[in-house]
């Protein structure tokens, strides 16, 4: 298999937690644009740096963004902010 594209649907900068960034799990990034793109892209911390697309993003793919950040969330056991 080939290399896997960002689909830039946002769901990494929203299920999980990014603690250098303050932003709680399940909680869209305040960097997170309108068009799911990252605001401080030049500037992003490590976490955001180091972040790679793989078949994580095959397995969470679905048809609107909030399932494919709940996917992602049953994927890797991440319990959303607001249900702690």
């Amino acid at each position: 298999m080939g290399a896997i594209e960002c689909t830039k649907c946002g769901a990494c900068c929203i299920a999980p937690d990014i603690s250098s960034l303050n932003k709680p799990a399940g909680v869209r990034c305040q960097h997170l644009t309108d068009e799911n793109l990252c605001a401080i892209y030049d500037k992003r911390p490590e976490v955001c740096r180091v972040y790679q697309v793989d078949e994580t993003c095959l397995q969470i793919q679905a048809a609107t963004l909030e399932e494919r950040v709940t996917r992602y969330q049953i994927l890797f056991e991440i319990a959303p902010e607001n249900s702690r």
